[in-house]
């Protein structure tokens, strides 16, 4: 690929400025894999470059994590070394930001049984949930972004050899993610834009519910809470420092009412979880609450899923995203959340971010419990389509279509 080291260090440099946005005097910590270690390097130039205080890497090694959960007893899966709980709370404490690099190796773990991986999540809900749920109430800057390995690369274009493969998966990610040479944050800002006044669009309607229509069978009501705000694109932290959580990212979101959801909802593309894919799968709710399911592969995956505790048995985001999206016209299927996410309208199983409504970031998880759904996971899965209809319904009864042929009209 022509200009790859000038592109990548643009990426690094995104993941610092737009994504993370790291302050002078800031501790960064870096999360990823070894797959990851060119970029890494370049993000630790950027990061110090920008004034960062110090740098700390967290890598995991996906074949010894596999390892970890094929051999270990459940009764060690289901615990975590006191050392890294409290390194994560010296993290919070010292106001670091977070970013996560991504390298997905698909089907991995696809001979490790339920049980165990249960065990495993078991062990980062009871004893990292307090980070999540720091993360998630905007406390703190952090940011995702990706990096190809050979094993994804080979699954999202199985007709290439190896090299040509990590190739076109490098260039997908870069031009998703708005990289050009000597464009890339002025990209960002114009894009920024443009989901804000999305966001300002859906917000001045006041919507009280969305329906949700199209040929598979999806017929899903979703009510929003009231005083919800729509989010999408840069946000601020609870001490005002804008950042990107996600790149890319194409979506508009907010927080659905967990008691007024009713319908059924058929997922458009695979959902990858705990390593696995879980494939021609619908949900049906009544008044907020799973009561049918199925799955045409990992059925009993998604039946953990939804069984993790009593918020997974709804859902915690909305997502509106148009069809017409970058990552859709791509027409690639990237087996990972962060890409698939974006290019179809979603729904997130579980846990509610505290931004969709207003004062939530500063509710207490008591306050927070009343109107959002709480809960360990957050779980996005596809259901947008090139048909799918969106029409949503103010608190006065007035009907306004928001999507057409899966695309944004207003």
């Amino acid at each position: 690929m022509k200009n790859k080291e000038k592109l990548l260090n643009e990426l690094a440099k995104l993941a610092v400025v737009v994504g993370a946005n790291v302050q002078k005097k800031q501790r960064v910590v870096i999360r990823t894999s070894i797959d990851c270690a060119p970029l890494v390097h370049k993000i630790t130039a950027q990061a110090y470059k920008v004034g960062a205080k110090s740098v700390h890497v967290v890598y995991n090694d996906p074949q010894m994590s596999a390892l970890h959960l094929k051999y270990k007893t459940i009764e060690e899966l289901k615990s975590m070394p006191q050392h890294i709980i409290d390194e994560y709370k010296y993290y919070l404490a010292e106001g670091a930001c977070f970013i996560s690099i991504v390298s997905p190796i698909p089907d991995l773990l696809d001979s490790v049984k339920v049980d165990r991986l249960n065990a495993a999540n078991y062990a980062n809900y009871t004893n990292l949930g307090f980070f999540s749920q720091f993360l998630s109430a905007s406390k703190t800057q952090w940011t995702i972004v990706a990096y190809p390995n050979d094993a994804w690369a080979k699954k999202v274009f199985p007709n290439l050899h190896k090299k040509a493969a990590w190739e076109a998966l490098l260039a997908a990610i870069l031009q998703t993610s708005r990289v050009e040479l000597g464009q890339s944050l002025l990209n960002w800002q114009r894009h920024n834009e443009a989901l804000l006044n999305h966001n300002k669009i859906l917000n001045s309607y006041n919507f009280q519910s969305l329906k949700f229509v199209n040929a598979q069978g999806t017929n899903l009501e979703v009510g929003l809470v009231k005083n919800h705000i729509w989010s999408g694109g840069g946000e601020y932290t609870t001490q005002g420092v804008y950042f990107n959580p996600n790149i890319p990212t194409e979506e508009n979101f907010t927080m659905p009412d967990k008691f007024h959801i009713n319908g059924k909802v058929y997922a458009t593309l695979p959902l990858d979880y705990q390593g696995k894919l879980i494939e021609g799968f619908y949900l049906e709710f009544l008044d907020g609450k799973i009561i049918n399911f199925h799955a045409e592969k990992n059925e009993e995956i998604l039946r953990d899923l939804i069984n993790t505790d009593e918020g997974s048995h709804s859902l915690g985001e909305v997502a509106l995203v148009s069809h017409n999206s970058p990552i859709s016209r791509l027409g690639i299927l990237f087996y990972n959340t962060l890409f698939d996410e974006n290019a179809s309208c979603h729904l997130a199983i579980g846990r509610a971010y505290p931004m969709n409504i207003l004062g939530g970031t500063k509710a207490s998880l008591e306050e927070l419990s009343k109107v959002a759904n709480i809960s360990k996971v957050h779980v996005d899965f596809m259901f947008g389509s090139h048909d799918m209809s969106c029409i949503g319904t103010t608190p006065d009864g007035q009907k306004v279509q928001i999507l057409v042929n899966g695309n944004f009209v207003i």
